[in-house]
């Protein structure tokens, strides 16, 4: 071979040789300059941290805000819960008549299902309908047992009327975060809670889920391109498992973290992070069983009990200060409602004696496996101790502690939830229902208690559609249930959250809740 050709021939072997090593450095750079999250074509990944809350059908989720909020990616509602109250979504526009009893609904147009079938007046009438046969797990159309919804007519392709069976100031929250689903989907499956296919997973949101490990507890959820509203932000969202979330988001494995408090001063003054803190709806309750336990239907035992709580120790050795004290009425102190006015139950160990009339009280205490309920409990049992209530603790995983309570199976027991933030209805569906509301956490009846005062006012503002008159029976009933106290809230957490706006800043609170990544709106091109 010629020298010439030889030369020529070497000159295109480091040609490639340097394209390939260009090509390689400017993959390291991108994966290092955002952790692996952003792919060279410029779409955003955001990773967040994982756990298994179940298939994210409206059937099938875990019945905990992780779980929900997954399922509301895919399915969109009516209405959305925005920054400051309900704002419209698959809904531009609604009225209500005089009465309110009807609810008309004029829906946008040109909304497409994943599958690139166009959504239908017919499939909000249909969606309805169905979830009052086979209610979902999130279920809104039931009070205290009963549907309250009389008619749906579907009046063109662009409206649905709803008629109801008789006003009450809660309905338009209730239709309106009521997920949407496709009637051709849905039409012919008789047992949803069954359903565990990807393909069934058809929606109108601005996600699909492309993938989803039980074992692992990862997600992963795709922007939908066809979107009829607001243009996801993030192309991508992937739920991962991580042992250890501080050292995960450090390492860039994760997003975004909340923070334990003791470690807040390694972010704050760092341009380089942001943190946001979230409103107290998020907290820890003592469940009272007068069902199982009669001793507890004596006022002056669960006054006792109260007495002999040390919250600001709680908050102090559990909460490391991130945490208000609960209010003994219930709804919290970041609440819009929330009255300040209630009776307390400060710490008083002599005065819990005087209570108990020096009687001794055997309790059995459920909590489930987290370190933090396990430590409530030891500081509790501790100070139960001093005034003569005697507590052996139990301790089961979560959703064993969470089907036992929803079955009246204890005697004392803690559980902690977030929707503290909820219509002030939330008493109602706490201190005076009969019927659980749906299968979460915060839905669960006082077992072997009722009060006709609090149950007759509970119903009274239930109807009540002057802002101001309900609002004065919400303070009354606060203070009733202060009194009564069929159960004790303990605290309410304050969560701080950080994470990198160089990365992604699109993280905002709704007007009700207390984890930024629990919303859609989180991910979506915003209004300034």
């Amino acid at each position: 071979m010629k020298k010439s050709k030889i030369a020529k021939l070497l000159a295109v072997l480091m040609l490639i040789i340097a394209i390939f090593n260009m090509a390689g450095c400017g993959a390291k750079t991108a994966e290092k300059s955002t952790g692996g999250t952003e792919s060279q074509s410029g779409s955003l990944v955001i990773r967040l941290e994982g756990g298994d809350w179940g298939f994210p059908s409206p059937f099938a989720h875990y019945s905990r805000g992780p779980g929900a909020s997954k399922m509301r990616l895919i399915y969109d509602s009516l209405l959305e819960k925005g920054k400051e109250g309900l704002i419209p979504w698959l809904a531009k526009e609604w009225t209500v008549s005089p009465d309110g009893r009807e609810y008309t609904f004029v829906l946008n147009s040109k909304v497409k299902w994943h599958d690139g079938k166009m959504l239908t007046a017919q499939d909000v009438k249909f969606s309805f309908e169905y979830f009052m046969k086979h209610p979902p797990v999130s279920d809104s159309l039931f009070i205290d047992g009963k549907p309250f919804i009389e008619k749906i007519e579907v009046i063109d392709e662009d409206q649905v009327k709803i008629a109801v069976k008789e006003p009450n100031t809660t309905v338009l929250d209730r239709l309106g975060i009521v997920r949407i689903i496709p009637e051709h989907i849905w039409k012919d499956i008789d047992d949803p809670k069954k359903v565990m296919d990807l393909d069934k997973l058809v929606g109108c949101g601005p996600y699909i889920l492309t993938d989803y490990s039980q074992e692992q507890g990862k997600y992963r959820f795709q922007a939908f391109k066809d979107y009829w509203g607001p243009e996801p932000r993030v192309d991508v969202i992937e739920f991962i498992p991580v042992s250890d979330p501080v050292l995960a988001f450090e390492k860039g494995e994760i997003d975004i973290l909340d923070v334990p408090p003791d470690l807040i001063d390694r972010y704050k003054n760092n341009k380089e992070f942001k943190i946001l803190k979230s409103p107290a709806f998020w907290g820890y309750k003592l469940l009272f069983n007068m069902e199982k336990k009669p001793e507890l239907a004596d006022i002056n035992v669960r006054k006792a009990i109260a007495h002999a709580v040390d919250v600001d120790e709680l908050i102090e050795k559990v909460a490391r200060g991130a945490a208000v004290p609960a209010s003994p009425g219930y709804l919290p102190i970041d609440h819009i409602w929330y009255n300040p006015d209630v009776t307390r139950y400060d710490f008083d160990i002599e005065k819990a004696k005087e209570l108990l009339n020096n009687k001794s009280l055997n309790l059995v205490l459920l909590i489930s496996d987290s370190q933090q309920e396990a430590r409530i409990a030891e500081l509790l049992k501790i100070n139960f101790a001093k005034v003569g209530i005697n507590i052996d603790v139990r301790a089961v995983d979560m959703k064993t502690r969470d089907n036992c309570v929803k079955n009246c199976d204890y005697e004392l027991a803690i559980i902690g939830h977030g929707g503290w933030g909820a219509d002030a209805d939330c008493l109602r569906e706490v201190y005076a229902a009969t019927v659980a509301r749906d299968a979460g956490p915060a839905s669960n009846v006082i077992c072997g208690y009722t009060n006709p005062d609090i149950n007759r006012l509970c119903k009274k503002q239930l109807i009540e559609l002057d802002e101001q008159k309900r609002k004065s029976m919400i303070m009354e009933l606060q203070k009733l249930i202060s009194d009564e106290i069929p159960m004790l809230p303990l605290y309410n957490t304050i969560d701080y959250t950080v994470f990198k706006p160089e990365k992604y800043d699109g993280w905002v609170h709704v007007f009700d809740h207390h984890a930024v990544t629990h919303n859609k709106l989180s991910y979506l091109e915003q209004d300034k």
